[in-house]
């Protein structure tokens, strides 16, 4: 036996305790030829790479604690949002210009109080079960909605008809091999009207964990990021969707989030636990919309005007561009 307490190689009591595996610098999975020796070392390097993260926080938020008020402020991280390029057409609330146009644009009379929202939700023609199912959910979110379901009648035979029946909005609801793929929000009578590509659609047996059906109480509306000119008028389109007075004893809330131009729809009942702590039920329907097109005017597919329209190969050259 040797001295110390160093075990004599080949005498140890138990087995050798594994080697910690250090990758050289230049390692590359991608070298390896073997695919399932290759997929194996690519997750023991991830879990290498997670560990040294883990290590290096932990050293970090030890030093921290040390240093107390003296600790340097905590960096912030680089992403996409907080790297955005400038948009000149971003709103300023304070604007004077942006103040006129929203007192004479289309929707002036819902902010005015002058007009109380009626919507018609409809589909496209012959729609198939889950888009019809979409709707009717999508019809206990928003108050005051009704339901139609065309079957081979024309878009432009029905806007007259809402007009005249005293509808503030119409909602299409489009659908492709029985997926809704498509929505498209019209403000009557005089527009505008948006074209959003819709994806992502979650209907409520489909949500984890989802709260009681919703009740008839007026949800309150939360609009996140919409700081452009036309991110604005979006946001009042969907805002004039809406019931001015919220019912707050309903704890009901409807959110439509922007974050990089996709704009996410969630819809959530909240309880207050304690005088700190919230918590939050989602009830669904859930979906996400993409802007494809803003036009002046009432849906009018040939010889309508456009304001905006997307086009990727123009806009999309960089990934910090946002428009809304």
């Amino acid at each position: 036996a040797g001295e110390g307490n160093e075990p004599v190689p080949g005498h140890g009591t138990g087995p050798p305790a594994p080697e910690r595996v250090l990758f050289p610098p230049t390692f590359s999975v991608s070298e390896i030829k073997n695919k399932q020796r290759r997929h194996f070392m690519f997750l023991r390097w991830k879990q290498q790479q997670r560990k040294e993260k883990l290590a290096l926080k932990k050293k970090r938020k030890k030093e921290r604690e040390a240093l107390g008020d003296k600790a340097p402020p905590k960096a912030v991280p680089k992403t996409i949002e907080n790297q955005r390029v400038y948009d000149e057409t971003t709103v300023d609330p304070n604007d004077e210009e942006v103040a006129f146009d929203e007192a004479t644009d289309e929707f002036a009379p819902y902010f005015n109080r002058q007009t109380v929202p009626k919507i018609l939700i409809t589909t496209s023609d012959r729609p198939r079960g889950r888009t019809v199912r979409f709707c009717e959910q999508l019809a206990t979110v928003i108050p005051n909605s009704h339901v139609y379901y065309r079957r081979g009648l024309a878009l432009k035979r029905i806007i007259p008809q809402c007009i005249a029946r005293d509808f503030t909005d119409l909602i299409v609801i489009n659908e492709d091999r029985k997926i809704p793929n498509g929505l498209v929000l019209s403000h009557l009578p005089d527009g505008p009207t948006a074209h959003f590509r819709m994806s992502s659609v979650r209907l409520r047996k489909e949500i984890k964990r989802k709260g009681k059906e919703p009740t008839e109480h007026v949800p309150e509306l939360i609009l996140n990021n919409f700081t452009t000119r036309l991110g604005h008028s979006i946001g009042r389109m969907f805002a004039a969707l809406f019931p001015h007075d919220p019912q707050f004893i309903g704890r009901q809330v409807a959110t439509f989030h922007n974050q990089r131009d996709y704009i996410f729809f969630r819809f959530h009942r909240y309880i207050f636990k304690s005088e700190k702590k919230v918590g939050i039920q989602e009830l669904g329907p859930r979906f996400t919309l993409k802007l494809r097109s803003l036009q002046k005017g009432t849906f009018d597919s040939k010889f309508g005007e456009y304001e905006w329209i997307h086009k990727r190969r123009e806009m999309d050259t960089s990934r910090r561009k946002f428009h809304l």
